[in-house]
């Protein structure tokens, strides 16, 4: 779908194609351009049942629905009795198995449930510390032709540094680990804003996992650093910091972990 819609780009059926980033590819097309990340959604998720159960009250062997192996690998990390099982479909088909009875619970990105309007929907956001997102979750992407400069100065006017900063440093990570969309790989940056005698400045934290597929080998990496928000430079620090990150994570002996998780 993500290529689908590139090739419209190309093809001038468009001049700016919007994406979900953590469904984007780390390889850039050559011929495309990354040009805004507007204000980031919530990066949470959700455990979605009938009536808005908590991960720790499910009975035992309760049967999880996800078609994300980040996803199951954390769930089975805090509760390995679960049953969890793939699921597919989008939003609406998942929620009807539910309601069928195929599954107890399915998991849902947040950010997918408040842009469908479904405030009543019955669910318990999962912290970060037990459900740590993917990379670039919550996020948009906003793309261009290399060759449309309009198009360029326009949407470039709507990217948010933060948001671009931290979903940066995440992608970053995920590209130097090889891990795909599909590996069982985890990460959030956050920017945190601190006041001292010269005023205003800003710190980027990224914490990263890398989880064998049952959960019960869970590798993670946690860094942070100074980050000027106005200079056009923050971009580098930001994928340093998603090399240093990711690099801790291969000394670990992330690479075993990601290739078992494919």
């Amino acid at each position: 779908f993500t290529k689908r819609i590139q090739q419209a780009l190309l093809d001038d059926e468009g001049d700016v194609a919007v994406h979900s980033m953590k469904d984007l590819p780390t390889d850039p097309h050559p011929m495309l351009s990354m040009v805004a990340t507007p204000a980031r959604e919530t990066v949470a998720d959700c455990l979605v049942s009938p009536k808005g159960t908590d991960l720790d009250r499910l009975p035992k062997s309760a049967r999880i629905g996800t078609g994300s192996r980040r996803r199951a690998a954390q769930l089975l990390k805090q509760r390995p009795d679960l049953e969890v099982l793939p699921i597919r479909g989008n939003v609406q088909t998942r929620l009807e198995k539910m309601r069928d009875g195929q599954y107890d619970a399915i998991v849902l990105a947040a950010a997918g449930i408040e842009r469908l309007a479904m405030h009543d929907l019955p669910r318990s956001t999962l912290s970060t510390e037990l459900m740590l997102p993917a990379p670039g979750q919550g996020a948009l992407a906003i793309e261009v032709r290399h060759d449309n400069p309009i198009a360029i100065q326009i949407v470039s006017q709507i990217n948010d540094a933060q948001s671009d900063a931290c979903t940066l440093a995440e992608r970053t990570l995920l590209s130097d680990l090889h891990g795909g969309c599909l590996a069982p790989i985890a990460a959030l940056a956050t920017i945190t804003e601190c006041e001292n005698e010269l005023g205003v400045s800003h710190r980027i934290r990224l914490v990263a996992r890398v989880l064998s597929l049952d959960g019960q080998d869970c590798l993670e990496s946690d860094s942070s650093c100074q980050i000027d928000l106005q200079s056009t430079r923050y971009r580098d620090t930001a994928i340093q910091l998603g090399r240093t990150v990711g690099a801790t994570l291969i000394d670990q002996g992330a690479k075993p972990l990601i290739e078992a998780g494919r």
